[in-house]
């Protein structure tokens, strides 16, 4: 990416303050971009760039409200914690599960806004239903006749 330039500057600098991302403007519109996307391998790299940053994120923020929610389930079924809090923090069990409940439930629900706004600021979900269907394309295309026979249409 470093080592190409863009082949046209102005398609080029209109495309970069819009992160790449062609999916919100009218298809009359969109086809100048996307005849410059599909020439110049500079802009493509990027849009490929900030695509994968976009995926990592959600993928990042989902994994985070799953790990919030594992250490919910995590605090009401472990014993052992009681025995840590009491010999070396000093803390009465209660506190203890009120202060532990209370930061998993603030650190899901960040998560889950986080996630929001994630899926609402980046063209992540149009990005992901496009590669799966291109996926289900090429799938499709692989079956045997006998089988596509059966799909209804």
């Amino acid at each position: 990416m470093a080592n190409t330039r863009c082949n046209d500057r102005v398609v080029g600098s209109i495309l970069a303050s819009w992160r790449y991302d062609i999916s919100g403007i009218s298809p009359d519109m969109r086809t100048d971009y996307e005849k410059h996307l599909a020439s110049c391998i500079h802009c493509r790299a990027r849009q490929k760039f900030h695509r994968s940053l976009d995926v990592t994120l959600a993928i990042l923020t989902s994994l985070s409200a799953f790990f919030f929610l594992f250490a919910l389930a995590v605090l009401l079924h472990i014993k052992p914690l009681e025995n840590v809090a009491y010999n070396f923090f000093g803390l009465e069990i209660d506190s203890m599960y009120q202060m532990l409940v209370s930061s998993a439930i603030a650190g899901l629900c960040f998560s889950l806004i986080a996630f929001v706004l994630v899926l609402i600021a980046t063209p992540a979900p149009t990005y992901i239903s496009g590669l799966a269907a291109e996926r289900a394309k090429k799938i499709e295309q692989s079956l045997p006749d006998s089988i596509k026979a059966f799909r209804s249409r």
